[in-house]
């Protein structure tokens, strides 16, 4: 597991960035090799967690609120957030932080938008960290206000285990995924507030039991909330623009004004 063998480490780079990440790993004493492993995943996450304590600052001293979007690959994570993209850009300030092990497709078709986007390429990485986000930051540098979203790596294990400094944890599942991927995942699930349910247009030719699915989630985490949405139809996507907005007009509450679309 990435947390324990830091898998990646030294391979991430980001548009614009010459910035490679050379650790060595050191090993000391006789420890056994369990206690080994747990001090290891322990100083990996503690570092994390001041990176993404220093993103939370950031988003905080200039009201914007952060969203990490995270996924097995194929969800239709990108196809979701083009099109909420599009659909939000003359109402707010937005930007994208994309990541993914290689290319930057996903970056450029955000880009097409018109929506500023940066790409962390993660190498043999599996998840983006605090540290790389706040790069990226530095190359993006979001608009006041504005509303960012961090597209994680395609994966359910290892991103939910690493704080990026967001404001919530937005977990997308396909119906075509199988309706037990919240018991099979629970760490993801547990650490995410909203379940988007995408691609319910193809319900009617699966065996996707609906229901159950909204209770394994709920299982896992009682507080999570279940919004059903098709990217490709809209079915759904006002429900989960309302949720946007009324998640970030809480975080706002006694910011500044935040900046509006263009």
């Amino acid at each position: 597991m990435c947390t324990v063998c830091g898998c990646g480490k030294g391979e991430t780079r980001i548009e614009g960035q010459d910035h490679g990440h050379g650790h060595d790993h050191h090993h000391q004493g006789d420890e056994a090799p369990g206690s080994r492993l747990v001090r290891i995943e322990q100083d990996i996450l503690a570092e994390n967690n001041r990176y993404a304590a220093a993103n939370r600052r950031y988003f905080s001293e200039r009201g914007i609120h952060c969203l990490n979007l995270v996924s097995s690959p194929g969800s239709g994570k990108t196809a979701l957030l083009l099109r909420t993209l599009n659909d939000l850009k003359g109402e707010f300030a937005l930007g994208v932080i994309e990541g993914d092990q290689q290319t930057s497709n996903d970056a450029d078709r955000i880009r097409a938008t018109g929506v500023p986007a940066i790409q962390i390429n993660t190498g043999k990485g599996c998840h983006l960290d605090g540290h790389g986000v706040g790069h990226a930051l530095e190359s993006l540098n979001p608009a006041r206000g504005s509303l960012l979203f961090i597209e994680n790596v395609g994966n359910l294990v290892c991103p939910a285990a690493f704080d990026l400094g967001e404001a919530h944890k937005v977990v997308i599942l396909s119906v075509t995924e199988g309706e037990d991927k919240p018991i099979k995942y629970p760490d993801m699930f547990h650490a995410a507030d909203l379940m988007l349910l995408n691609k319910i247009d193809l319900l009617p030719n699966l065996d996707f039991d609906l229901g159950q699915c909204i209770d394994y989630a709920r299982r896992v985490n009682p507080r999570i909330k279940p919004i059903q949405i098709s990217a490709r139809t809209g079915e759904g996507m006002a429900d989960w623009y309302q949720w946007l907005r009324a998640s970030r007009q809480l975080a706002l509450v006694g910011q500044p004004a935040p900046a509006q679309g263009v």
